[in-house]
């Protein structure tokens, strides 16, 4: 992923590439951060961009989440994979199982 402050660049390129093309437009936009205007006959139709950049540029994060995303960061956990979530919330609920009901 391209850091934070890096300019991006959008690229332009004609429909008929972005349809042969699309499986490597999609990771190009997830993984470096591109974007891509889609032409047709010259005349610009679509913009490809990632959800991190297209959250970033349409949605108002709500306070609340972002404190909590930056406590997230804060402490580390901002990077987990999808597995390890769903390995921490197993040993909770698992642990939660084991005590003994009051």
């Amino acid at each position: 992923m391209a850091p934070r402050g890096k300019k991006l660049v959008t690229k332009s390129l004609p429909a008929f590439i972005a349809r042969t093309q699309f499986g490597q437009i999609l990771e190009r936009v997830s993984g470096n951060r591109e974007r891509f205007l889609v032409t047709k006959n010259g005349e610009a139709k679509a913009i490809i961009l990632g959800v991190e950049d297209f959250l970033q540029a349409v949605v108002k994060i709500p306070p609340e989440l972002a404190a909590i995303q930056a406590e997230a960061k804060k402490r580390g956990v901002d990077t987990l994979t999808l597995e390890e979530i769903e390995a921490e919330i197993q040993a909770v609920r698992t642990a939660k199982r084991r005590q003994p009901k009051v």
